[in-house]
């Protein structure tokens, strides 16, 4: 399947704002936004066009699809999944996003970024009320227990993200450090959501 293999702090760049994709670095001073707080490329500097309301709707989606980590048909597919769901249609988008195996093993603490957590999905590191999981958008619902195999359980990788996690840090997870499991609770609700973008600009920018 394809996928994105550029820079993925140019993409923090391009949106102007941290999305942290590379997990502890995007914490320090070491994060590229914070030397270059403009756009990538040679005119990212002195561009100073204004934005079309489009635009502004389109930042807004770019932010959200790469913050998860997903791609444009992939991200349609979520949004068209949304519109036939009850509720408001951008608060369950950021619902169905929340609710993907790679993004609930970051949240867990398992990972330090959700490219990290999709890497260990895929490396066949986390079961699934004791199934082997490794299909990262695998759509996890309340009561399912996610936990690193036994095998997997020594990973440096795993035990480095945990010590940053701050205990009961989400309200619709719980997770134990000790055994590396963790139990998705409830979906949440989007104020409980650490996510800085407007998804109703996606609904727009898609209902048009």
């Amino acid at each position: 399947m394809a996928r994105y293999t550029g820079s993925v702090c140019k993409l923090c760049r391009r949106e102007k704002t941290k999305l942290y994709l590379k997990g502890q670095k995007c914490l320090t001073e070491k994060c590229p936004l914070e030397r270059k707080n403009y756009p990538p490329g040679q005119h990212g500097l002195s561009r100073k066009s204004k934005i079309s309301e489009y635009g502004v709707q389109l930042r807004e989606k770019q932010k959200i699809k790469r913050t998860y980590g997903v791609l444009e048909t992939q991200f349609r597919n979520y949004f068209e999944k949304a519109t036939r769901q009850k509720g408001i249609t951008g608060e369950n988008l950021v619902r169905l996003l929340e609710t993907r195996l790679d993004n609930i093993v970051y949240r867990l603490g398992f990972a330090p970024s959700r490219k990290s957590a999709r890497q260990i999905v895929r490396h066949r590191h986390v079961l699934v009320n004791d199934k082997l999981v490794d299909i990262p958008s695998y759509t996890v619902i309340p009561g399912d227990v996610i936990k690193v195999k036994d095998q997997s359980k020594n990973l440096e990788l795993i035990h480095n993200s945990l010590k940053r996690v701050v205990d009961a840090q989400f309200s619709w997870l719980s997770v134990n450090k000790a055994t590396l499991t963790g139990t998705f609770l409830q979906l949440p609700e989007r104020s409980e959501i650490p996510l800085n973008a407007n998804e109703q600009l996606v609904v727009e920018l898609y209902s048009k």
